[in-house]
């Protein structure tokens, strides 16, 4: 691969433990907490992403749109769900023009494809061309959803988790840094977990992620690990092993 703006002074001595993630961004990450996108937050984000590239490990990123909109919150006010969801789907592809320029300012090639046919701006999602640019080195960010109403971004990136082969689904969570047994922003005694099952996210409905997205990865064995993305090299750190966040399923399985 080549990454010609990548100096090779930044090359870490880490080895990742896994080869292929995917790695699962909210809309809410991109706006700093805020609404709209911060160009200074999803410059971070690409840097973090870059130091995971540099280490030879294949990135594919879907990212949420709730920074801009949610299709449930317009659902709720009287909007027809199917327009709302839609709706959400195009904010999510701003989200990810917004990432991959900030990733090809910094060197790394990247493809945006998504489900919704727009091909002035992205390319269509494709299976094997998107595991294609994986191996070829490029970033590959996934856009607009599934492309149907009714299916979240965390159902969308189980699903293209399993459709890629990644061997991870890396849930980067905004100030919360893993799985809790109750919300610890609204409760200061809450206990984090290092390891759950997928069975006892369901049961105890954890609020992880949405359950259809949980029992996909459950049904086809993929782990996912939950943390928070604003701790400084937490992506790098938990693609190399770290015990950081919250592990469901997969090791916790067996």
């Amino acid at each position: 691969m080549a990454l010609s703006r990548i100096i090779k002074g930044e090359m870490s001595m880490s080895v990742p433990k896994y080869k292929r993630v995917l790695l699962k961004l909210s809309g809410e990450a991109l706006g700093g907490q805020g609404f709209g996108i911060d160009p200074q937050v999803v410059g971070l984000i690409a840097e973090e992403i870059k130091k995971v590239l540099v280490l030879g490990v294949q990135v594919a990123v879907v990212v949420g749109g709730g920074n801009i909109w949610r299709g449930a919150i317009g659902s709720a006010k009287g909007m027809d769900r199917t327009t709302a969801d839609y709706m959400g789907m195009l904010a999510t592809v701003l989200n990810a023009l917004a990432l991959q320029d900030a990733l090809e300012d910094r060197g790394v090639p990247t493809r945006v494809q998504t489900a919704i046919e727009m091909r002035q701006i992205a390319e269509p999602y494709i299976r094997r061309r998107a595991v294609r640019h994986l191996e070829k080195g490029r970033i590959v960010i996934f856009a607009s959803g599934t492309g149907n109403p009714y299916f979240s971004t965390d159902t969308t990136a189980a699903l293209r988790a399993l459709e890629i082969e990644a061997e991870v689904l890396l849930m980067a969570k905004l100030g919360v840094d893993g799985v809790y047994d109750s919300d610890p922003r609204l409760n200061v005694d809450a206990t984090r977990y290092e390891s759950i099952s997928y069975l006892d996210v369901l049961s105890q409905n954890l609020g992880v992620m949405d359950s259809t997205a949980t029992s996909l990865c459950m049904d086809n064995d993929i782990p996912i690990i939950v943390f928070d993305f604003n701790e400084k090299g937490s992506i790098l750190k938990t693609i190399c092993g770290e015990k950081i966040g919250t592990i469901v399923g997969g090791e916790t399985s067996d």
